[in-house]
């Protein structure tokens, strides 16, 4: 890639990232956009409508910038929770280690790269038409001297901010309960009798109550299908000019007329009447899932209860920490353990033929990278390629924006395959499509990129065998100018996009016609954690490899950093709302992440200075990756544990700060039901108002 073609990718990137938000600060003003920029903020009452007009409103202003900067990292923890700390501590974090490597790269590694003769001498006269690859470890001569410098995360400073929020928290629900499943029960008894038993005759001092679990997935769809018919309801109740009749028959065209409203009534009293009789016929069809979540006095015991095994038997009364109550993924419930089986497996099957089937947009990307290889494979576009303007487009810009749509479905295909392979929380899903896109887009993005560009398109070294380390050493840092251009489109413009919102904003003027009061209509998102942190970490990996084979990657990724910072602040503050706390547990992934870009690093490192003919070099390098290694296995050890459960004296310290909380009586009492599946509580649509909440209510208590 040419220095042109890369100043065309940024001038783009960079005018879409000033648009954006010339266009957010316009836009975010405005009345009718308050549910698009800043749903949280009138979901919480902190924000209402103007309806007066105001220049300022038409005028793009910085003032947001300022707002996101202000709060400090404890307001941002009081209102978000420690996730969103995590999130940002990942901003952080990388941009510390970055400065310090940019300026180590751009001041010291750079100039040793441009004043190579290895491919041969930057022409400044003509400095655009200059190829990025002289600004490579590749332009450096063989036997050159270089420096490097190591790192470490902190591991430490998330580790105690969890034990911190553990402290300052309120009491949870979950802390106090686990999941029982596999519960053996006898013939005449049922899954709340045998538990009840069983927890009060072991721990007859500390048990404080049981929720029995049932299969609720046909209730789900008929609730779900009753709120659709409720919307619709409603839409024709607020609509004066919505035709009100219709034919009976063969599509509206013939029969008696209909009164809609009417007939949808009849149809939403038709199901709660459904739905009700469903909820009763699960009620008494327990013996299906044998699970139940089981609450506890205290913290300590419910730890006690889960880390002991509770049977003989251990494939018995199993047991794991329970999530938080709105947090629990029902459909779990739903599904036979054979079911979950076979589903990993398929997830697996699935994994390996999309991974696959994803080479062939990347094959498609590095051919977009070079003209001649363009060229061959089409060759009735020869005569537009020789326009400057559009070969810069195409190879500076146009393969990273492809690679950036084909990744965007990525996040969304993982969730599902995630969802589906027995996860009993929705943050474990995510946790676990977190760590598939990860990997998804390291294999896909980093390495089939480096190997299509350096051995497909290089495909005539096999004919010359003898130099095959020589082009490799030349071709794979070459690969640089592809990811700084796929830095600027995906980090830069994708960020920018975020703080615009594109796809909400047209769904917004799409349905605004539609929609009678808008505050009644509002739903406050949540972030996708499995989408950001594995983009965010794949840059990490990027800067980490990249750093010493091509340091003109730093100073864009630096911007990146600086981006996402302000913008995602924003973004926490007026639009997001955390849907669940997993109090920092992404924080591992993160660090497996750097631990990977490191050994990555110093692998590449030793391949590279071999080829270079610096022996020394390599053998001074070979202690790293154990030395990283050893690093990992400390930190695992040290601050891993912390992540996966509290400790006892944890525990037992905030136990007693409770014991003089007045307010522990009503949390309590609370806890009793706080698991009860919500597809089992009355539903409440129909306009039937005087038999109401016979008509709404089970026939038979879901409680046991």
């Amino acid at each position: 890639m040419l220095v042109s073609s890369l100043l065309t990718s940024v001038g783009i990137n960079l005018g879409l990232c000033i648009l954006f938000f010339m266009l957010y600060s316009i836009l975010k003003k405005q009345p009718g956009n308050f549910e698009v920029y800043a749903p949280r903020l009138v979901a919480e009452g902190k924000s209402k409508r103007i309806s007066h007009f105001n220049l300022e409103r038409l005028l793009p202003s910085p003032g947001w910038v300022r707002r996101a900067w202000q709060p400090s990292e404890e307001e941002l923890l009081s209102s978000s929770g420690l996730d969103t700390v995590v999130f940002m501590r990942i901003f952080i974090f990388s941009f510390r280690v970055f400065l310090v490597a940019g300026i180590l790269g751009i001041f010291v590694l750079l100039p040793l790269n441009c004043v190579g003769d290895q491919l041969k001498s930057i022409d400044f006269s003509d400095f655009s038409n200059n190829s990025l690859d002289l600004f490579t470890i590749s332009n450096v001569k063989n036997g050159s001297k270089w420096l490097w410098f190591h790192f470490c995360s902190e591991y430490k400073y998330i580790s105690l901010k969890r034990v911190a929020y553990f402290y300052s928290s309120k009491p949870q629900a979950h802390q106090f309960t686990i999941l029982v499943r596999s519960i053996p029960v006898s013939a005449g008894s049922s899954v709340g009798d045998t538990v009840e038993n069983f927890f009060t005759e072991n721990y007859p001092s500390t048990y404080l109550s049981n929720v029995v679990v049932r299969r609720t997935n046909r209730l789900r769809g008929l609730i779900n299908d009753a709120k659709k018919l409720y919307t619709k309801l409603v839409h024709l109740q607020s609509e004066p000019n919505q035709p009100k009749l219709k034919r009976g028959c063969c599509f509206g065209l013939f029969g008696r007329k209909v009164d809609l409203v009417d007939q949808c009534e009849k149809k939403l009293e038709d199901l709660e009447e459904n739905v009700r009789l469903e909820q009763s016929e699960v009620s008494m069809a327990e013996e299906d899932v044998r699970a139940a979540f089981v609450s506890f006095k205290s913290r300590y015991d419910a730890a006690i209860a889960f880390h002991l095994q509770q049977s003989i038997n251990p494939i018995q009364w199993v047991t794991e920490q329970a999530p938080e109550p709105h947090d629990v993924y029902w459909p779990f419930f739903s599904s036979s353990f054979m079911r979950r089986w076979i589903s990993k497996l398929l997830v697996i099957v699935a994994s390996i033929l999309l991974t696959i089937l994803f080479l062939i947009p990347v094959v498609i990307v590095q051919g977009l990278t070079n003209l001649n290889q363009l060229e061959v494979w089409l060759p009735f576009l020869t005569s537009i390629l020789t326009i400057t303007v559009v070969s810069e487009v195409i190879t500076g810009y146009l393969p990273s924006l492809i690679l950036q749509l084909f990744l965007k479905v990525v996040p969304p295909i993982m969730e599902f395959f995630s969802s589906i392979q027995g996860y009993i929380a929705h943050s474990d899903i995510e946790k676990s499509a977190c760590n598939k896109v990860l990997w998804f887009t390291i294999w896909n993005v980093f390495f089939a990129n480096a190997l299509s560009g350096s051995v497909l398109y290089q495909i005539n070294i096999i004919l010359d065998p003898k130099n095959i380390p020589a082009k490799l050493a030349v071709a794979v840092p070459a690969q640089a100018s592809f990811f700084i251009a796929y830095v600027v489109t995906s980090g830069w413009t994708g960020t920018s996009s975020e703080l615009f919102r594109v796809i909400p904003f047209i769904c917004s003027l799409i349905r605004r016609p539609f929609v009678k009061n808008e505050d009644d209509d509002i739903e406050v998102p949540s972030i996708s954690y499995h989408r950001e942190i594995p983009k965010i970490l794949f840059f990490g990996l990027l800067g980490v490899t990249y750093f010493f084979l091509a340091p003109l990657i730093l100073p864009f990724l630096l911007v990146y950093l600086c981006l996402g910072y302000i913008i995602f602040r924003n973004q926490f503050l007026n639009v997001y709302a955390p849907k669940y706390e997993t109090a920092g547990k992404f924080w591992p992934i993160v660090h497996n992440s750097m631990i990977f870009s490191l050994v990555l690093m110093h692998a590449i490192a030793i391949g590279i200075f071999t080829l270079k003919k610096l022996s020394i070099a390599s053998t001074l390098i070979f202690p790293l990756p154990v030395l990283t290694l050893l690093f990992n296995e400390y930190c695992r050890k040290r601050f891993l544990p912390i992540f996966i459960a509290y400790s006892a004296e944890s525990l037992i310290k905030k136990d007693r700060q409770d014991q003089n909380d007045p307010s522990m009586d009503e949390f309590f009492n609370g806890l009793v039901t706080a698991y009860k599946d919500p597809a089992l509580a009355p539903i409440q649509y129909s306009s039937n108002s005087p038999n109401r909440n016979s008509r709404t209510s089970p026939l038979i208590s879901s409680e046991v």
